[in-house]
């Protein structure tokens, strides 16, 4: 890691390791419209070697996800991946699902496009098990890709303790460091549909990178961005951008304009290295879990950024505030070739 200041700009760049050419990806979603475009994205590089995804509730619920997921795989013709389901509810014993009432992803999670059912159906293992399960049959090789609620990930860490020592990493979109929530004003809605869950996977002894609000917020598709996915007719961005057209319309409440952040594809090109961090300082973080207008809230300790944070960090979680590019060129570059 190397820290230092650029006249009033600070700046941190972290040696992290990414991936290596013999990487094992699980992708953990909701799948409503962010996470199904990640998802493509992911899909649309052979060199990545997506294992399985397992899904649980938020933007949807569980069952819906598992449904939403398994018909893209079917439209793009990779039904050979397994596809797992996790719990619907928190570990609080609650659940919210899609706080928007079906206007941002639409009534069935992937901006009401119909796809044709899919002949697979989920696998028997429940998504914990098949995460501890991937874990052990490829250790120091698995990389988590977290775009949905943490449920999964936590229920797998109790399932089997060991497990931190068998991931080689664990990539979250979720949380707002110095920004504002976008389910409430303090809470980002993957933590806050699980906080419990979102405290314990932070807690636990495994590297961590959290891509927060603050960048996905900033890497956006514009209305001439969508336009090129759309006008890619027989690519998967042609589907992306069927798929996109409810969640641009939600976002002209926040943006002021038809465009949509690229939350989960931000997350997932980090992963896997696509997109650099240039601002990813080593910090504690600790979830609120208290039932108060604070819930769910991401408290990152970033009060070393007037020092230029320390050069040397054990344990804490990486939190993205900088990246080195946007996704978005990337974005639209695969999915119109694929």
């Amino acid at each position: 890691m190397r820290a230092g200041y650029g006249g009033t700009r600070y700046w941190v760049h972290i040696d992290y390791p990414y991936p290596a050419e013999a990487a094992v990806y699980l992708l953990d979603c909701d799948t409503g419209i962010d996470d199904a475009v990640a998802l493509l994205y992911l899909l649309a590089d052979p060199a990545i070697d997506l294992a399985a995804i397992t899904v649980t509730f938020g933007n949807v619920t569980a069952s819906q996800a598992a449904d939403n997921t398994l018909r893209l795989l079917h439209r793009v013709g990779r039904s050979d991946i397994p596809v797992a389901v996790g719990s619907e509810l928190s570990m609080s014993g609650g659940t919210l699902v899609d706080r928007g009432q079906g206007r941002i992803h639409g009534t069935n999670g992937i901006g009401d496009v119909q796809l044709p059912p899919s002949p697979v159906t989920p696998v028997a293992e429940l998504a914990p098990q098949l995460i501890v399960r991937l874990a052990r049959e490829n250790p120091g090789e698995l990389h988590i890709i977290a775009t949905g609620v943490c449920t999964n990930l936590a229920d797998a860490l109790e399932l089997d303790p060991e497990l931190p020592k068998l991931v080689a990493s664990v990539t979250m979109m979720g949380g707002a460091a110095l920004v504002p929530g976008n389910a409430t004003a303090a809470a980002e809605a993957n933590i806050i549909h699980d906080p419990v869950a979102a405290a314990r996977v932070l807690r636990a002894n495994w590297p961590v990178t959290l891509v927060p609000l603050d960048v996905t917020m900033l890497d956006v598709v514009e209305e001439a961005d969508w336009r090129q996915l759309r006008e890619a007719t027989g690519t998967v961005g042609e589907l992306a951008a069927q798929m996109m057209d409810v969640y641009m319309d939600f976002y002209v409440g926040v943006f002021g304009r038809r465009a949509a952040a690229c939350h989960d594809v931000l997350a997932a090109a980090i992963a896997v290295g696509d997109i650099q961090a240039t601002l990813a300082p080593v910090v504690d973080v600790v979830i609120d879990t208290t039932e108060g207008p604070g819930m769910g809230q991401t408290i990152c300790d970033l009060r070393g950024r007037f020092r230029g944070f320390q050069p040397e960090r054990e344990g804490g979680t990486r939190v993205v505030l900088e990246t080195d590019e946007r996704v978005v060129p990337r974005l639209i570059e695969r999915l119109t070739s694929y």
